[in-house]
């Protein structure tokens, strides 16, 4: 099986469960409070190794009891850990979650320590790869080292996924470096200025992604499902349909379990069908990485 290198954030998730969202300037009595580890980065490297996928995670925590508690959580889940850095300066990531009874959410994130992993925090070791191995990267570090981690990659002959969250406007130079962009409808039309509404305006945006680099692109669009485009094949590939109690992390669960199909040599569009099981899974449970699937709960 390819390894499956992911670089990005480790978060602490502070999640309480309400009736509703507020509004600004709001206050309302929550209901059920509880503490999670999070981070997009954090999640499909879980993620991915919850579907027994070879998993080594680059990220950066805080020298406190929240960044010493998620890498011994990396290390139970079989995670290779290695090349964790620790920041003497900065607390780690924290994020604040609010999730109603629909299971919409809306997220506060402190970067801390996410916000300093540079270039030269990542070990060249890491690039020591086959050509078959994929790069999963997120966009909750600095940009600037996912551009340097992506260029090293790609010139390593690895495959890089980019999951482009939170959405920002990216470099020709870097969608260029890109096996496949993973955006939903909201960071396609960041990415693009096209606003996706259905698999027309879908294909619009992922064309625009081709069109300056990017080989495939897969657009999630949740409960009608995911877009693919790529050079064979354009098409939606459905969900099945589930009671969402939280979609907290189900783009990182999908992102996680892509990578895992995408490195046992799965089609596209066979390695969408697999993510899609996944995050159908993990949005009928409360949290980030504590809703990530186990391999035997996917394929029953």
């Amino acid at each position: 099986m390819s390894k499956i290198i992911v670089i990005g954030s480790s978060n602490t998730d502070m999640v309480i469960k309400s009736k509703k969202l507020p509004v600004p300037g709001e206050t309302i009595l929550g209901g059920v409070f509880f503490m999670n580890p999070g981070g997009k980065g954090a999640n499909q490297a879980v993620s991915a190794a919850r579907l027994k996928g070879n998993v080594t995670f680059v990220t950066k925590t805080g020298n406190d009891m929240f960044g010493a508690g998620a890498i011994q959580q990396f290390i139970n889940e079989n995670i290779n850990s290695n090349y964790i850095i620790t920041d003497p300066q900065n607390p780690s990531g924290v994020a604040l979650i609010n999730v109603d009874d629909e299971g919409e959410n809306c997220i506060v994130v402190a970067s801390g320590s996410n916000g300093t992993l540079s270039p030269a925090d990542i070990n060249d070791e890491i690039f020591d790869t086959d050509l078959s191995d994929i790069f999963l990267m997120q966009l909750e570090i600095p940009v600037d080292t996912v551009k340097y981690a992506a260029l090293k990659a790609v010139k390593k002959g690895s495959r890089v996924i980019l999951n482009p969250a939170p959405a920002l406007q990216l470099s020709d130079d870097l969608l260029s470096c890109l096996y496949l962009i993973t955006p939903n409808e909201t960071e396609a039309e960041i990415l693009t200025g096209i606003k996706v509404v259905d698999s027309a305006t879908a294909e619009q945006a992922a064309s625009n992604l081709r069109n300056r680099g990017v080989k495939n692109v897969i657009i999630t669009m949740g409960a009608s499902g995911a877009y693919l485009s790529s050079e064979d094949l354009t098409e939606m590939i459905p969900v099945i349909p589930v009671k969402a109690i939280d979609t907290t992390a189900a783009g990182d669960v999908f992102n996680g379990a892509l990578a895992v199909a995408i490195s046992e040599g799965k089609l596209l569009k066979d390695a969408i069908v697999f993510a899609n099981k996944a995050a159908s899974v993990s949005v009928t449970r409360m949290g980030a990485q504590a809703s990530a699937p186990y391999r035997k709960e996917i394929l029953t």
